[in-house]
């Protein structure tokens, strides 16, 4: 689900307020662009005349870039963001079926959203290494969910989150009846759900959607820091402790133990745990390769 740029704070200002992320590139008229640097994957939105609402190619191509990032080893974290001033507008309505009425066909809807918002939502979920947000204005709907489903959100001062869905007389997609209740509670996922007004960064922050809410200028070089941070840790252990968080609060205690115990046995096998331990003997720093 999308917001139109009438609902959106004024343009202050484009990228400037920002930063921008090391050289991503992209042939002209890219949706994203990317770039790797210092072991992090940027992924940067970029249809910004549309607030980056997302289409079918914009939503294949991100999930395209996170399954690499998983299987490859030069990549040991990701961040999502966007140019211009917002992050998301949610699913761009005018470039599929969703702005056309109900399907004359049982199922069809249920199986674009499977095939589509939910794939997305997953793919960061999935996504073998650490993912964070760097929300960089208004994220909205589908937009909003992306952000939440990354592993760290850090969001400028001016963003803003809204679950639009309600003000078009639809139910949430993108796995937002899902996230939402695992991380502020049912009650405050209803009230968010049910009203659909704009929650500021500031106030995203107390509730426990946002990680970190920092001064806009400072978005970019806060979530470099992070995420070049990230790419020197014991990689592996960070995909397995990803995994075991994710599942924790769908599962019972003897399951969630068991995949703990798993987890530790598949860690126990990697280059990363024996230069921890090694690191720790000769009482100096470890340096993990993510292997």
């Amino acid at each position: 689900m999308s917001v139109s740029p009438r609902d959106t704070p004024a343009d202050t200002g484009g990228s400037p307020r920002t930063g921008r992320p090391p050289g991503p590139v992209g042939s002209p008229g890219s949706v994203i662009l990317h770039a790797t640097d210092n072991g992090v994957s940027w992924l940067v939105l970029n249809r910004p005349e549309a607030l980056h609402a997302i289409t079918p190619d914009l939503r294949e191509q991100l999930i395209s870039r996170l399954v690499a990032a998983s299987a490859d080893p030069a990549v040991r974290a990701v961040v999502i963001t966007a140019s211009g001033r917002a992050f998301c507008a949610g699913a761009d309505l005018r470039a599929g079926p969703a702005r056309r009425a109900p399907a004359a066909v049982s199922g069809d809807v249920a199986r674009t959203i499977r095939n589509g918002a939910q794939r997305l939502v997953e793919a960061v979920l999935d996504c073998e290494k650490p993912v964070i947000a760097a929300v960089n204005g208004i994220a909205a709907g589908l937009g909003a969910h992306l952000a939440l489903a990354c592993d760290l959100v850090i969001a400028a001062e001016t963003a803003r989150f809204i679950e639009v869905f309600v003000r078009r007389g639809l139910v949430p997609d993108g796995g937002g009846a899902y996230l939402l209740p695992r991380l502020v509670g049912p009650r405050r996922a209803k009230e968010l759900l049910f009203f659909g007004d704009a929650l500021t960064a500031a106030d995203a922050e107390r509730m426990g959607l946002v990680n970190r809410v920092v001064p806009d200028t400072e978005l970019t070089d806060t979530a470099r820091s992070w995420a070049e941070r990230l790419a020197t840790g014991p990689t592996r252990v960070f995909a397995l402790t990803k995994q075991l968080v994710n599942a924790s609060l769908d599962t019972d205690r003897a399951t969630a133990f068991a995949a703990e115990a798993a987890a530790q046995e598949i860690n126990m096998a990697t280059a990363d745990v024996r230069e921890g331990l090694t690191s720790f003997a000769e009482r100096r720093t470890p340096e993990f390769r993510g292997r």
